[in-house]
């Protein structure tokens, strides 16, 4: 295994695949470099020195300018770089087909996925009943709602933990103190096995989706709340919904239905809306929304899996927790799967506006259309000009775990995270909260924080999320699948428990980016299938955050 890579030949670095000392040599491509600092591994050095305002290039792109003179073999550090970008515009730049395009794709066309099919053709990877308050009086109320339909159908989670207090509890009542001893993991075993069925069992579970906006916040922020959980309603992981409103909150019913109009003109789910001040007493709308809710899932029971074409699905793309290897390992192995996917007739969805600054001018070369390339520009510089109203900046998104482990500046951090687009063109290009509906490569505007950019993936249309991570996280959605992708083995070996696939083999040389892209898109089939659950899933890690349109990076 070599200790260094590089990514593209114009670059002026290389990346670091061990820890590396003060005065060894290291060797690439009949090239030799003696290091005059220390480089921890996923850290990158110059392969040439450079002086004061000098530029820096990294997978063939500006990250940033050398604030002092740094002689080659010297690690970057915030202290010697800072970021800086390329200027761009919306005019093409069009680029001939890319090198690597998917091959073999006959074979993946025979493929297909089990999945729920919905009356307006779209294809779910899970079958979810959705409860949601349109605005944050009502979450007790769905909290309530939540426990009770929850418990007494067998969708409680975390059920392990839950079961494991009430085993302690049934021992101290029956044991007193002498409970302890009683307490042994044979009998605890026991009793989280006895688990009850499910009374629905082609229903995968009820998700309940709090929240703290619909009032007292901008008329914007309301309408893109009722168009976000429009999204969720469209969403073909979705069966129905029961929707609780107060009554007098900026989010209305009617902005509601007239987001979903938009989605789907001729929506038939079964959709439960209950307005607490036109009903009155909290007794009578509970009792409503449980008799109403119980029908609901009655009908959602009636859909079972069926075959269908692996065009069907829509992959969000995603990075959070990133590491001097997600460049090189993870991004661009999902940037492969998302390649496959296109090809195949698919949907993909890059989202993280924030993170795209610095390639923007890549970006806008592989617009598929004058008109995308253009909403493109305005959206990444309205971004840009709302951060900097606030005194932030998009050059102060990597967090000090990402600087850490070697993402030095934001166009650093942004040009591998570019890399899970792939290379196909970008097909369209949406603002926050607007649902998918060109096949092809999506661009979405949406922050870089995991849990508000994975829920307006998923309100965009994504029926499973590809999340690669290098220092771990545990996000997820409440009904998409989200597949977290490790960087490196030691993540996988450390955080086993939140990790699905490791692409660690590609640092190592056992395998390609093209091969680990495949196996991605086979477990793919796989989770959306229903025969695999990410761990995500597993761990019951149903992560929702609306974005309230200020600055998040």
């Amino acid at each position: 295994m070599p200790k260094v890579m590089q990514v593209d030949p114009r670059d002026h670095v290389l990346i670091a695949l061990e820890d590396l000392k003060a005065g060894e040599v290291v060797r690439l491509g009949g090239k030799s470099w003696t290091l005059a600092t220390p480089v921890p591994r996923k850290h990158k050095f110059l392969s040439e020195a450079r002086q004061t305002g000098d530029p820096v290039l990294m997978y063939g792109v500006l990250v940033g300018r050398a604030r002092e003179p740094i002689p080659a073999g010297a690690v970057l550090t915030v202290a010697n770089l800072k970021h800086d970008i390329s200027e761009f515009s919306s005019i093409r730049h069009p680029q001939p087909e890319a090198m690597g395009a998917p091959s073999g794709l006959e074979a993946w066309r025979q493929k297909t996925f089990l999945g729920y099919h919905r009356a307006d053709g779209q294809v779910g990877t899970r079958n979810y009943w959705l409860v949601i308050p349109l605005v944050f009086c009502e979450n007790r109320n769905i909290a309530t709602l939540r426990q009770a339909f929850e418990e007494e159908l067998g969708y409680a989670a975390p059920s392990r933990y839950r079961r494991q207090v009430a085993h302690l509890a049934r021992l101290y009542r029956e044991r007193g103190a002498d409970w302890m001893a009683s307490a042994d993991s044979t009998a605890l075993e026991q009793a989280l096995e006895d688990a009850s069925e499910r009374l629905f069992p082609h229903v995968d579970g009820l998700r309940f989706l709090l929240h703290e906006g619909g009032c007292g916040g901008t008329r914007e922020d309301a309408r893109n709340l009722c168009a976000l959980f429009a999204g969720y309603l469209h969403h073909p992981n979705v069966a129905g919904a029961t929707v609780l409103s107060l009554g007098c909150q900026h989010s209305q019913a009617s902005i509601l239905m007239e987001e979903l109009g938009k989605r789907d003109p001729e929506f038939n789910k079964p959709l439960i809306l209950l307005d607490q001040q036109t009903v009155g007493r909290e007794s009578t709308l509970m009792d409503c929304a449980i008799r109403e809710t119980f029908a609901g899932l009655v009908e959602a029971d009636g859909c079972s899996r069926a075959p269908a074409p692996l065009s069907s699905l829509t992959l969000g793309l995603k990075c959070g927790g990133s590491d001097g290897f997600s460049g090189i390992s993870a991004n661009p192995a999902i940037g492969y799967t998302s390649d496959l996917l296109v090809a195949l007739g698919g949907k993909t969805i890059l989202a993280e506006f924030p993170e795209l600054c610095g390639v923007e001018q890549s970006i806008v070369d592989r617009c598929a259309a004058q008109a995308s390339a253009d909403r493109f520009v305005a959206l990444m510089r309205d971004y840009a000009a709302r951060a900097r109203a606030v005194g932030s900046g998009l050059e102060m998104n990597p967090s000090p775990g990402n600087i850490q482990d070697g993402l030095i500046t934001d166009a650093m951090k942004s040009a591998g995270a570019a890399r899970k687009a792939g290379t196909a063109p970008v097909s369209a290009v949406l603002d926050y909260p607007e649902y998918a509906v060109r096949a092809g490569l999506n661009l979405l505007c949406t922050p870089g924080n995991d849990v508000e950019c994975v829920t307006g993936e998923v309100g965009a249309g994504a029926s499973i999320v590809l999340f690669t991570t290098g220092l771990g996280t545990p996000t997820g959605n409440p009904i998409a699948p989200v597949l977290k992708i490790a960087t490196n083995t030691p993540l996988t070996q450390r955080m086993p428990d939140i990790i699905d696939i490791d692409t660690g083999p590609v640092i190592s040389g056992n395998t390609t980016i093209e091969q680990m892209g495949e196996q991605i898109l086979d477990r793919v089939i796989d989770v959306a299938s229903g025969t695999v659950l990410t761990c995500a899933e597993q761990l019951g890690q149903h992560d929702f955050i609306p974005w309230k349109r200020g600055v998040s990076l």
